[in-house]
């Protein structure tokens, strides 16, 4: 099986619960503009896998300075406009492997490193995932409505704060 076949079962697995409840055409949607995402600039994705089983992936790209989502209610944080953000695009792991860490793994893995100083999302605040990212550093800078579906939160997170985090670095309010 193909990797954008993997990708697609899954997303199709992951998306058919709440809130969300999506179906063939979001499916097909999801399948037919996959190949445009991956040939973004600063494209990565990041897998997990059970034997031979996908049972988790994140990606995203770079979103140059001085753009922001392109159905944003709100212009984004004056901290962010004028720099390179990466848009993560898709955080999904199969329903039987949540709760054991695999997308706190895939998160880091997909933000480690990056030379970009944000990262920007857009989450249902509906999802369970929603409070995850709350919970995880991300903070809501405006709004946008999708044609096919509900309002959606667009987040930040400062990423050189979350790499001082994990380096012991000071964050750069704190007194040397």
């Amino acid at each position: 099986m193909s990797v954008v076949d993997a990708l697609a079962d899954l997303y199709a697995l992951v998306y058919a619960e709440p809130p969300y409840l999506e179906g063939p055409a979001q499916v097909a949607r999801f399948r037919a503009e996959l190949p445009d995402e991956a040939a973004r600039p600063g494209f990565r994705l990041v897998l997990a896998r059970e034997g031979e089983e996908l049972i988790g992936a994140a990606y995203g790209w770079t979103m140059t300075a001085g753009n922001w989502w392109s159905r944003a209610k709100e212009e984004p944080p004056a901290e962010a406009r004028d720099r390179d953000k990466f848009a993560v695009l898709e955080w999904i792991v199969h329903p039987r492997h949540r709760s054991h860490g695999i997308g706190a793994e895939l998160m880091r893995r997909l933000l480690q490193g990056r030379p970009e100083s944000w990262a920007t999302l857009a989450s249902d605040p509906r999802s369970l995932a929603n409070g995850i990212y709350r919970r995880n550093g991300w903070r809501v800078a405006g709004h946008s409505q999708l044609p096919w579906g509900p309002s959606m939160e667009l987040l930040v997170r400062d990423l050189r704060v979350a790499e001082d985090a994990r380096t012991g670095a000071p964050w750069p309010h704190q007194q040397q």
